[in-house]
């Protein structure tokens, strides 16, 4: 037998069945082959690897936060009126995290991201409180003032070569404060049909409007992220943003698009937040990029780029609000919450450390 494996076949009858006079029987044995064997050990290996996927892991300790709350309160925690406030606080942090997860699989960081969507906020309850105009007028308002920051963002990064985090931490006290100057710190009122309806509307009675807006958005920028061109040159710009350019990826043009994008993302949670409540206010979403930021890293994405997706990062998101509202539930107080939220952080920092040096491990091994 061969060292692939061999077939062993005997014939059953008289010699005269070969002169066509009786018919014979022909039976025939494989013999296991390495072949086999590794075919084996390949699904046994496939099998293996879905329990050990980030993924998986996600979803089990997603689990387990829902049963040990629902334990806790003994049995509120899975109540309609408790997973719609879950979604409620995902809508906004989900666009903060889309756009961050973007950001950091290119290799950047956006810390201004909650600032310039309060601002936004701000500018839309002004457009429309104030000077009269249309719900989709204050919006569209809106969203140019976050392309605007966000272009300004990338000008600073790829021009003059700033660190990213650097710069978006002094855009985001100069947006902050340009928030309290358009505002002089009181809260406008921005209550109209239409934004009453985008923020208040639930479909069934159950299922907040934002949350479909928000599931819209995940879908487009997972399939744009997963099956497009664009989507294939943010990945290679976060691996090794020398390799792009020599291969003709202009690595400034994607860097301003997806700042720009983050901005008008941030604008659109800015709305959001402010439809919902029926005002604006200086404090709005201010500080939710950190929150953005913990759901991308919990997902998988890699804090130095070049890895993770947005599945990964729907997962980090649900882990997060779960975790956030349970401490909630349970009556943890609100700067106790402050610490978990600062060390859940530090903890998907750690996991990404952790699996980096793993792939550094695995990959010198071969």
């Amino acid at each position: 037998m061969s060292a692939t494996g061999s077939w062993s076949c005997t014939t059953a009858g008289s010699p005269a069945s070969s002169a066509g006079k009786r018919p014979t029987k022909r039976t025939c044995w494989h013999w296991p082959c390495s072949t086999d064997r590794r075919n084996d050990m390949e699904e046994k290996k496939s099998f293996k690897s879905i329990f050990s996927t980030k993924q998986f892991t996600l979803v089990l300790i997603l689990i387990i936060l829902c049963v040990l709350f629902t334990v806790i309160t003994k049995g509120s925690f899975l109540t309609i009126v408790n997973i719609r406030s879950i979604l409620n606080a995902m809508v906004l942090v989900s666009f903060l995290a889309i756009a961050e997860s973007y950001l950091i699989i290119s290799g950047c960081l956006d810390l201004s991201l909650g600032a310039i969507g309060t601002l936004c906020g701000c500018v839309c309850a002004i457009l429309i409180t104030n000077h009269g105009m249309p719900w989709y007028v204050g919006l569209i308002g809106a969203m140019a003032v976050g392309a605007v920051c966000g272009s300004i963002n990338a000008t600073t990064i790829n021009i003059f070569n700033f660190p990213p985090f650097i710069a978006t931490l002094a855009m985001a006290s100069i947006v902050e404060g340009l928030s309290y100057v358009i505002t002089d710190g009181i809260r406008i009122i921005m209550e109209t049909p239409a934004t009453a309806f985008i923020g208040t509307y639930r479909i069934g009675g159950i299922v907040p409007f934002g949350v479909l807006i928000a599931a819209i958005f995940f879908v487009v920028y997972a399939i744009i992220l997963s099956k497009t061109q664009f989507g294939r040159k943010i990945y290679i710009c976060g691996s090794n943003r020398r390799a792009a350019r020599l291969v003709g990826i202009n690595a400034k043009k994607i860097s301003y698009i997806l700042f720009i994008n983050a901005g008008v993302l941030a604008s659109l949670a800015g709305f959001i937040f402010s439809s919902r409540l029926k005002n604006a206010t200086v404090s709005g979403i201010t500080g939710q990029q950190f929150s953005g930021v913990t759901a991308a890293l919990l997902g998988g994405i890699s804090f130095g780029g070049g890895s993770g997706g947005m599945g990964g990062c729907l997962l980090g998101l649900l882990v997060l609000n779960v975790f956030n509202n349970g401490m909630t539930c349970i009556g943890v107080n609100t700067y106790v919450q402050k610490i978990f939220s600062g060390a859940l952080l530090i903890f998907a920092l750690l996991l990404d450390t952790v699996n980096k040096a793993r792939s550094t491990r695995r990959n010198t091994a071969k």
